[in-house]
């Protein structure tokens, strides 16, 4: 793992083997960092810009099944609605 490095006076930790990054659509270096700290049995959420973090979440082990569910159901939703359009695109 890299050595942890200051930020704006914040410590920035690197990022748990438990973990990923994911990219914003809109750019701009902003990026969600997904990191489990099985230590103390919670996942953090945390917003970054380039290499500066701008806002953490903490959630319980417990609670990540429910917001798994919700963007399962989501994703269900959208996939069912895009699936749809493309079928009436056909018949029309």
């Amino acid at each position: 793992m890299e050595e942890a490095l200051p930020s704006r006076g914040r410590r920035v930790m690197p990022l748990p083997r438990a973990g990923e990054t994911y990219a914003d659509l809109r750019g701009e270096g902003r990026r969600l960092r997904v990191a489990w700290h099985t230590e103390r049995d919670v996942v953090v959420l945390s917003l970054w810009r380039d290499n500066v973090c701008t806002g953490t979440f903490q959630l319980t082990a417990d609670d990540v099944a429910d917001l798994v569910d919700v963007l399962g159901a989501g994703r269900d939703a959208s996939y069912t609605a895009a699936l749809g359009a493309r079928r009436a695109a056909r018949s029309s």
